[in-house]
């Protein structure tokens, strides 16, 4: 079984184990990732407000971040916020729109997350390696959003 398989039974299964309290299934989650996958060093949620079109962090593992509140369309996550597709950085440095965390991150993935076709947030994972994510994390990260959209069909039981 191959490394994304066994992790995400474990997500599935946090998932399980700690509904309805969606906030403890999502701090599991970044946990779980930030310590059993190589290279994903920092691993977070930020979820919309629609009405100051913002992105809130939410959950996260990994060292803190002032970046607790991003606009919409301000940097990778905020782009992803307007943009509703997956993005993927392989060096941070070459995007002129992207906001530092750390200066230890040389790469960045966010994949959005739907309930009810709605972008309400997106899980963000920074690593400190350069060209670190390719499709096999593309596809992990977007089996694990859908995997927390089809447990908590409602964004409220995740704040």
């Amino acid at each position: 079984m191959d490394l994304f398989s066994e992790i995400f039974k474990k997500v599935e299964s946090i998932l399980t184990e700690n509904y309805p309290d969606g906030k403890k299934a999502l701090n599991g989650i970044c946990t779980l990732l930030q310590s059993e996958v190589p290279d994903y060093d920092w691993v977070g949620f930020y979820f919309a407000n629609f009405d100051t079109q913002t992105l809130l962090l939410k959950n996260f593992s990994g060292p803190p971040t002032e970046h607790t509140e991003i606009p919409f369309g301000k940097g990778i996550c905020g782009q992803v916020a307007v943009s509703n597709t997956n993005f993927v950085v392989p060096d941070v440095t070459a995007q002129e729109n992207y906001i530092a965390c750390s200066i230890d991150v040389k790469s960045e993935i966010v994949v959005p997350l739907f309930i009810d076709g709605k972008n309400i947030g997106q899980i963000d994972v920074d690593s400190n390696s350069p060209n670190t994510f390719d499709t096999t994390d593309e596809k992990f990260l977007e089996a694990v959003c859908q995997s927390i959209a089809k447990t908590y069909p409602k964004a409220s039981l995740l704040l």
